[in-house]
């Protein structure tokens, strides 16, 4: 077993402390990575606050991560000692239902998706532990090679808030003569402004905050649709024909409906705390749809940070270090982050 260092909730609503735990031996298909970055994601939060219930604690969170190589199994064919390396939200899954066996392993039907953390490895049923800390061991099918061109620190929210992102636009093949709204300007919602511009689609930037035009448009949004503005709201009716949702917070969806046009989607990827209402009649007249999407499977993953690394696409980060974690749940939960934390490993 290899000693570990982390940073661990010790249960709901605690601060996260140091913590000490054992990973696994690496197994002969396994690596084993130095993490040096892990980004900080909303999830995290929820998390370790078992909003979502069934948390296990103690918990060590992060499913954003990247680093070096450091070890290999015996049977390993992609990758090598030194070569640099991440991890997504999941690292195993049951490989053989019809999900995984098209590369969608992130809807596995027969044992669900391993998550990186606050989930149990198949088999043992050990709780998995993630990267706010110094060393994770993966099985390679679970892990994805890094371009050697990007800022490392920026890379590691592409793990999450990238694929999320990248997914359902690839799944709707959203490309040059869309009209894309994204609702919401966090640390999903620069990563859907950046991708949906770089497939040539024309984006939108649909926010509650007239402050953020200047950002949006430095991402690369064409329009900003400041959405308590009634007159600028009604601009765009019938205009759109994917919206990206990337809102967790509790929302009226009736009044973006019918910001799509006939045939239009809306993509659910934010979770907001009540079940939104939605009349079918603003779905009937316009043959509109509702859909969700759930992060990406790990050939579609590596297809992403491909497609980044192609077109210099990195997440905006603020780096922190390992001790202002607690801090930094607190201002993520003000919005006070432009646009994702990204705990650098080296503090720890």
């Amino acid at each position: 077993m290899l000693p570990t260092s982390a940073y661990a909730a010790p249960a709901a609503n605690v601060p996260l402390a140091p913590f000490q735990f054992e990973r696994r031996d690496v197994g002969p298909h396994d690596v084993l990575i130095d993490i040096q970055f892990c980004g900080v994601c909303h999830s995290d939060l929820h998390q370790v606050r078992d909003e979502w219930g069934g948390s296990i604690f103690p918990m060590v969170p992060g499913h954003e991560i990247v680093g070096r190589v450091t070890q290999v199994g015996a049977h390993v064919k992609n990758f090598q000692v030194g070569d640099l390396a991440g991890v997504g939200c999941m690292v195993d899954s049951c490989r053989t239902c019809p999900s995984c066996q098209e590369g969608l392993e992130q809807y596995c039907e027969t044992t669900g998706m391993v998550g990186t953390y606050n989930s149990r490895e198949i088999g043992s049923g050990a709780p998995t532990y993630g990267g706010y800390s110094k060393q994770i061991v993966v099985d390679e099918k679970y892990t994805l090679k890094v371009s050697e061109k990007l800022d490392l620190a920026r890379v590691a929210p592409l793990l999450c808030a990238g694929i999320t992102t990248y997914s359902p636009l690839r799944q709707w093949k959203v490309g040059p003569g869309h009209r894309v709204g994204v609702m919401g300007l966090g640390g999903l919602g620069h990563m859907a402004v950046k991708l949906a511009a770089a497939m040539g689609a024309e984006v939108t930037v649909l926010s509650t905050s007239p402050n953020k035009q200047a950002d949006a448009e430095a991402l690369g949004a064409h329009k900003f649709v400041v959405t308590k503005d009634k007159e600028q709201l009604k601009s765009v009716t019938n205009y759109f024909d994917f919206i990206i949702n990337t809102v967790s917070a509790p929302l009226d969806l009736a009044a973006y409906l019918n910001l799509l046009r006939r045939d239009g989607t809306m993509i659910l990827l934010g979770v907001p705390p009540e079940a939104p209402q939605v009349h079918a009649f603003q779905l009937i007249g316009k043959r509109r749809r509702i859909a969700g999407s759930l992060i990406g499977g790990i050939q579609e993953t590596q297809e992403m940070l491909d497609f980044c690394a192609e077109h210099n696409i990195m997440s905006d980060i603020e780096i922190i270090d390992i001790k202002d974690i607690n801090e930094a749940y607190e201002r993520m939960l003000k919005g006070d982050v432009k646009y994702r934390f990204v705990i650098d490993l080296a503090t720890l």
